[in-house]
């Protein structure tokens, strides 16, 4: 049985500055101070707001869909699962459906919402929905990919070579292959 600590009292913000700023983040200063009286600077990164989603397709029963793409952070291209950001005003649900259409040409009958993770919360104020997109359909739509997704299928079955795979390296989407290996053998 794991014990829980009592409830942490947050620092005090004593103060707040912008850093920087790009078209996707801000870095924000933070002069904290904590309940021990002991201060500190942190800095972290604020996204736009919106959060983000990622899609797990099934194909059928037994076979997951996945994208190969470009990844600037580490200048490589990398295989995952569809992502994307949610547009102003749009619902969680629906930006899962339309990046689904734009990355794989494929809607969904059934979305269902399996987590919210946070991303690198040390540092940074994103989260992104993990969806589970269930009897796909056939429907393409123009996305702002600068070039064509290879669209990879996979057994679910086979997902600890999947895990071993020299380009399946990005934590979001290990844990939601870890997520639906879960929900799938837990409905067997």
């Amino acid at each position: 049985m794991v014990k829980m600590t009592k409830q942490k009292v947050l620092p005090q913000i004593l103060k707040r500055k912008q850093v920087a700023k790009s078209q996707l983040f801000a870095i924000e200063q933070l002069e904290l101070q904590f309940s021990n009286g002991v201060e500190r600077v942190y800095e972290r990164m604020q996204g736009s707001g919106r959060g983000a989603v990622m899609i797990v397709p099934m194909l059928d029963h037994e076979t997951i869909l996945l994208v190969k793409e470009y990844c600037a952070g580490t200048h490589s291209y990398e295989l995952g699962f569809p992502k994307g950001l949610i547009d102003p005003g749009e619902k969680p649900i629906v930006a899962a459906d339309r990046e689904l259409k734009e990355e794989v040409g494929y809607g969904a009958k059934q979305l269902t919402l399996l987590h919210t993770v946070a991303m690198a919360p040390a540092f940074f104020s994103g989260s992104m929905e993990i969806f589970l997109a269930q009897t796909l359909y056939p429907e393409k739509l123009t996305g702002d990919e600068p070039e064509p997704l290879d669209v990879v299928s996979w057994k679910i079955k086979d997902y600890k070579a999947l895990l071993q795979h020299p380009d399946f390296n990005e934590a979001r989407s290990i844990a939601a292959l870890m997520l639906v290996v879960d929900s799938v053998k837990s409905s067997e």
